[in-house]
């Protein structure tokens, strides 16, 4: 939390407090459906919540941006982002029930108003979004195919409307396949001075 705090250091109280809720609720709801990695829960703010703010450093949302996030799992960076950006709507997706059967609990826990949720595979939604977030589901490629059209025209921020994706690893290949799609890095690393980040990138995939 303290990590959190240096690099978000102008949170409200609301946000801190939601924030610091995050550790309790992931430990309760983790031990009954499985989310994170039991190993990984005491790593929560840093490869989990850190990370899913890694997107807040690339881009300030502005109020009244809709944002979808994609295979979601327990909540990121769907959860971290809605806490930062109170006057944003997200709309978080997973193919399996029980987990967002947590991202629903925690939720609620928070009182979050500006999340909904909702039991799908992303290639079956039919609203669209000025971006659309996700953690590392599939390739770069194929979760562009999943998600090219449910991307809004009308720009409002100061990045393009598009994907804002967190990788790791060599995603050189991934970066080609695209072929001659937009995409621009952002290197955590450079932004999180923390040796867990050195792989990990922001890819900005736009039209």
């Amino acid at each position: 939390m303290e990590t959190i705090k240096k690099y978000f250091p102008l949170l409200t109280h609301k946000q801190l407090d939601s924030f610091e809720k995050l550790y309790g609720l992931y430990s309760e709801w983790n031990s009954k459906i499985n989310v994170i990695s039991r190993k990984d829960i005491e790593n929560l703010y840093l490869h989990h919540v850190l990370h899913s703010l890694a997107i807040a450093k690339v881009i300030q949302f502005k109020e009244g941006t809709t944002i979808l996030d994609v295979g979601t799992g327990g909540g990121f960076p769907g959860i971290p982002l809605a806490i930062l950006f109170p006057d944003c709507q997200l709309h978080l997706v997973d193919s399996i029930g029980k987990k967002i059967k947590v991202v629903n609990e925690i939720v609620n826990s928070l009182e979050l108003q500006n999340v909904t949720t909702e039991v799908c595979r992303a290639e079956n939604l039919k609203s669209q979004f000025d971006f659309i977030v996700s953690r590392a589901v599939t390739s770069l490629p194929i979760f562009h195919s999943w998600v090219e059209n449910k991307i809004t025209d009308k720009n409002k921020n100061n990045l393009n409307n598009g994907v804002l994706y967190l990788k790791g690893g060599n995603i050189e290949q991934e970066i080609i396949d695209l072929h001659k799609i937009k995409c621009s890095l952002f290197k955590i690393s450079n932004i999180f001075k923390l040796e867990y980040f050195a792989d990990k990138f922001v890819v900005h995939i736009y039209q």
